[in-house]
């Protein structure tokens, strides 16, 4: 009789032992994301840092695999299949989405405005993340920003440019719809080619420069095999952020716990990308000395002029769409309340001394 006692004590044991691993087993949420970036474009790794970190902190509660664009659908699908669940989530550049709302293209990136730092401030103490979730919000998507790199390349190709004049009638390879306004009041022509056309682009002469990404992408992404010339500063996205797009349901369903995870690992890769892409620039721009690809640097005086029209686009901008005129409105009452100890503390700053800024008034105006 004793043994028939424990005998089934020991079965009811091991009954609720395995029915505590199979509702843990359960309550584990399985996501499959994707990227606008495919394996050949270093940015990927911005995403799969994220993926990695998730995976480490929450893999009890959620696990993601990871599927390099392209591979599931064409980058230029991603929005929609995280905004509609088909795909719980979706690494991205937001100024990809700028025709659906042009607010996704400061919230991408800023012509002569943000450097990477100033984004970093931004977005962790002075509103910037509340704006990239109520923009993303009205997709029905969380956003979580988890990349910055700093000051891009600059166009390469094969024509030389070495003034704002050297941009009068050039085609150029162009990202963001701010940037395209700004080119073509200084009289050049944007044009829209995917991340993975720009080499076949220059090297076939189809445009007389592009631009991309960082030194660091560039050139692995094998620029310096077709261009002999590079414009510098790249003062048309003068710092960039990628982060990824969330399904609100699938969101939604996590617990607020690994919720949580999820940002700390957002905001660990952030810190990362941000070192990770500078220390492949540096070693880059000797690759492309190396090289022998010739480098020009605008002029002080061209630079004050570039700022002078971004300026002007960034009120016009405003006065289109309240959205725009938010995120901006946001970004420059930072830039004015960082001057505060900004400018005491220059040279030994962490952010770019602006004497010129766009009118502040002039978007209230427009809010």
């Amino acid at each position: 009789m004793k043994m028939i006692t424990r005998f089934s004590l020991t079965s009811l044991a091991a009954s609720v032992t395995l029915a505590a691993l199979a509702t843990t087993a359960q309550a584990q949420e399985q996501w499959t994301m994707t990227s606008t970036w495919p394996d050949n474009l270093d940015l990927i790794k911005i995403d799969q840092h994220w993926v990695e970190l998730v995976n480490k902190l929450a893999g009890d509660e959620l696990q993601i695999s990871f599927r390099a664009g392209g591979t599931l659908m064409p980058g230029t699908e991603v929005f929609d299949a995280t905004e509609t669940g088909s795909i719980e989530a979706a690494g991205d550049w937001p100024g990809y989405w700028a025709g659906l709302n042009p607010a996704f293209s400061p919230l991408a990136t800023t012509t002569s405005l943000f450097n990477g730092v100033d984004y970093l401030n931004w977005i962790q103490q002075w509103g910037g993340r509340e704006l990239y979730e109520d923009i993303y919000g009205q997709f029905n998507m969380m956003y979580l920003p988890y990349g910055i790199t700093n000051n891009e390349s600059g166009f390469m190709g094969r024509t030389p440019i070495a003034s704002i004049a050297d941009l009068e009638g050039k085609r150029l390879r162009l990202s963001g719809r701010d940037q395209g306004r700004v080119l073509e009041q200084l009289g050049g022509s944007q044009v829209t080619l995917a991340g993975g056309e720009i080499y076949q682009a220059i090297e076939r002469g189809v445009i007389d420069a592009g631009e991309f990404s960082t030194p660091g992408v560039d050139y692995n992404a094998g620029f310096a095999e077709v261009a002999d010339n590079w414009a510098t500063p790249g003062w048309h996205q003068s710092a960039s952020v990628f982060g990824v797009m969330i399904n609100k349901d699938a969101w939604d369903a996590l617990s607020e716990e690994t919720q949580e995870k999820l940002r700390i690992a957002a905001d660990a890769t952030m810190a990362w990308s941000l070192a990770w892409s500078e220390f492949e620039s540096n070693a880059a721009t000797q690759k492309f000395i190396d090289a022998e690809v010739t480098i020009n640097q605008f002029s002080e005086e061209d630079l004050a002029r570039i700022q002078e029209v971004t300026n002007q686009v960034i009120v016009q901008g405003a006065c289109e769409n309240p959205d725009h005129a938010k995120v901006y409105h946001s970004m420059i009452t930072y830039l004015q309340d960082y001057a505060t100890w900004r400018d005491v503390s220059a040279p030994f700053n962490m952010s770019r001394t602006m004497d010129n800024l766009p009118s502040l008034e002039e978007i209230e105006a427009c809010l």
